[in-house]
């Protein structure tokens, strides 16, 4: 079982499949301009109240920004990401948000 995966995922790799959910998680999260607030690494906010999201939990960051985004989480500085995620869909949420769990 354990050759049956590994070789599927050589295969993944070499026709350039696997890595494109973290790429894309990449691109977004410049292409969005999140790095213009949580740091182009992601570790170095411009401002000590907006949360350093590398290595954040994926379900965690990703439901976090659903409920800025729906209005259910409301306090501190959502309202500065209300008008951010708002033009971003909930699969590049996701992307976004499984990217920051691999930093």
């Amino acid at each position: 079982m354990k050759t049956i995966a590994m070789v599927a995922g050589a295969a993944l790799l070499s026709l350039g499949l696997a890595g494109n959910v973290l790429a894309g998680g990449a691109d977004l999260y410049k292409t969005k301009a999140c790095f213009s607030c949580h740091g182009a690494d992601a570790e170095t906010p411009i401002m000590p109240t907006y949360p350093k999201l590398a290595g954040q939990n994926a379900i965690y960051a990703f439901n976090q920004m659903k409920d800025i985004k729906s209005g259910k989480r409301n306090n501190g500085q959502t309202i500065v990401m209300k008008g951010i995620v708002a033009a971003i869909s909930d699969a590049e949420l996701k992307e976004i948000a499984d990217w920051l769990a691999t930093l």
